[in-house]
């Protein structure tokens, strides 16, 4: 087990006991927040249990400064190379790694809080790099709190606002070292009631950019108003992520630039591009989006859209999308997988490596729609994390698709069987991959541990799934001298596991440890707090 070296060191040093323990800590574990890999000692949880004590975001936050900590005895493994060195100290000071050497040469300065790693495996914490919990009103911290139990120290946000990009700006967010840090967020959608016409999309672009948002993301737009906008925003120094118009193909987007697809670019646009009969397919699809473009020059359109009865309904569609499918268009989608042409689906990889167009296909959010009647939906662990209104909200939804016909829902079942053929094809032909999911939220499974696996059964090796989690991430953001690597001069922001992550995907989720801008957490640490966070919740 871990444990400080030095007698003289203060108290709360030793096994944690689990005499708090409670059912959701349980919950957790069969959740996949938090699973097996015990014996840290909570050698560190002051500064953690202070930040979780300050989380209203109307104060401003400053993150505290960490102790020097040494640890020692670990073996760094690096996703960069796939390289294993054991024996090692990695030496963290001011939130930064200042030193990884072999623990026998290790720098004996007083003053340093020193750990025994007892062998466990070290490795760059996980970003989930599509997530919306900066949106929960009254759970984003809970939320967070048990993201930084599946060891995810980086995220991001993929929908803003002028009011969370004015909160980051004022450091008002939710944020500390018991979460996950922000990486990146946009401001609001791009949609026909922002951006109905080149112009105004124009204005909505840089008036984003003056905001302080990191990207655009884009939902749907007309056509000319897709391809206009994501040259304005290269122009302006910002990428394009997000959804694909039904109007616009992957292979066409790709070409003009269009930077990540979210969740392979949904419904059919992907599966008509991969289809033999494509072109026949193309003419059948209704390209007029689920908004219409009107909207945009009505007065006052997104507020009321946004509000009340209205955004409850909307809310309660999108728990999965595929229930607003029509008949035609499901009809069109099992026509294309049944002509799912390889060579055609070769190409688009192809395509999308050498234009490096990246993809997170939040795999745990598309089974959770397309594979909504499988058993373990049911009575999931994660619905405890919910409210009973959100729970109930759920549960409906999943009965509307266990009722569907069972031609439906067989197609749909084929969809996400594609799905995980088309990522391997996509990982072969080298497209960056980025681990997301697309939640939290009342949908159950979109956990990070749990797209770990769903990579592993599209065929992606143990460190394919973990670059996808770090250096991948990394380079996307352009930080890959700061993040993706244990490593000297790299951010403090890693885990300790309890086994190779590199001979089993499943040792990804074995997490005894997590190092937060240089503050150590162990997983009690963590599990305590989500469950004061989920006491309070409730209250």
């Amino acid at each position: 087990m871990i444990q400080k070296k030095s007698p003289d060191d203060p108290p709360g040093v030793g096994e944690p006991s689990e005499a708090g323990a409670t059912s959701r800590r349980t919950m957790l574990k069969r959740a996949g927040a938090a699973a097996a890999g015990v014996g840290v000692a909570a050698a560190v949880g002051g500064p953690l249990m202070a930040s979780l004590s300050r989380s209203d975001p109307a104060r401003s936050a400053v993150m505290p400064t960490a102790e020097a900590l040494r640890i020692d005895h670990v073996t760094v493994v690096d996703p960069r190379d796939g390289s294993s060195r054991p024996g090692m100290s990695v030496l963290v000071r001011d939130g930064r790694i200042a030193s990884v050497t072999a623990s026998a040469e290790a720098d004996t300065t007083t003053g340093v809080q020193v750990i025994d790693g007892d062998g466990r495996f070290a490795v760059p914490g996980y970003n989930n790099m599509h997530t919306h919990v900066l949106q929960e009103e009254r759970r984003s911290r809970l939320f967070m709190a048990a993201m930084l139990a599946e060891g995810t120290t980086g995220m991001r946000q993929m929908a803003g606002s002028e009011d969370l990009l004015r909160h980051r700006r004022e450091r008002r967010l939710p944020l500390g070292v018991d979460t996950p840090g922000l990486h990146a967020m946009p401001g609001a959608l791009l949609m026909p009631f922002n951006a109905p016409s080149v112009s105004r999309a124009r204005d909505e672009i840089s008036r984003q950019k003056e905001l302080g948002a990191d990207f655009i993301k884009l939902v749907q737009v007309e056509r000319e108003v897709f391809f206009d906008s994501v040259g304005w925003a290269h122009a302006n120094g910002l990428r394009v992520a997000g959804h694909l118009p039904p109007s616009v193909n992957p292979l066409e987007a790709s070409e003009a630039g269009f930077d990540c697809f979210e969740h392979l670019g949904t419904n059919t646009n992907i599966w008509i591009e991969t289809s033999s009969d494509r072109g026949a397919l193309r003419g059948r699809e209704n390209t007029s989006g689920a908004v219409p473009n009107w909207l945009g020059y009505v007065p006052f359109s997104q507020r009321i859209f946004s509000s009340g009865i209205v955004s409850k309904a909307t809310a309660k569609s999108l728990l999965n999308p595929a229930l607003m499918n029509s008949e035609e268009t499901v009809a069109i989608l099992r026509s294309a997988l049944d002509s799912f042409d390889e060579g055609a689906a070769t190409l688009l990889a192809e395509t999308f490596a050498r234009n490096t167009t990246w993809q997170t296909p939040t795999l745990v959010r598309l089974r959770t729609q397309y594979l909504a009647d499988a058993p373990e939906y049911e009575d999931h662990p994660w619905l405890e994390m919910v409210s009973a209104e959100a729970r109930g909200a759920f549960q409906e939804s999943r009965r509307k698709f266990v009722d569907l016909p069972a031609e439906t829902r067989s197609t749909y079942h084929r969809y996400y069987e594609t799905t995980l053929k088309m990522i391997k094809m996509m990982h072969d032909a080298g497209v960056p991959l980025m681990t997301g999911t697309d939640g939290p939220s009342a949908v159950p499974g979109q956990d990070l541990h749990a797209e770990f696996r769903e990579m592993a059964a599209a065929g992606l090796k143990p460190l394919d799934v973990l670059r996808s989690t770090t250096t991948t991430p990394a380079s996307f953001l352009g930080r890959s001298d700061r993040m993706g690597a244990v490593a000297a001069g790299m951010d403090a922001d890693f885990l300790l596991l309890d086994a190779d992550p590199l001979k089993s995907v499943d040792n990804l989720a074995k997490i005894s440890a997590v190092v937060r801008t240089g503050h150590l957490a162990t997983r009690q640490d963590i599990l305590a707090n989500v469950d004061r966070l989920l006491s309070a919740a409730e209250g």
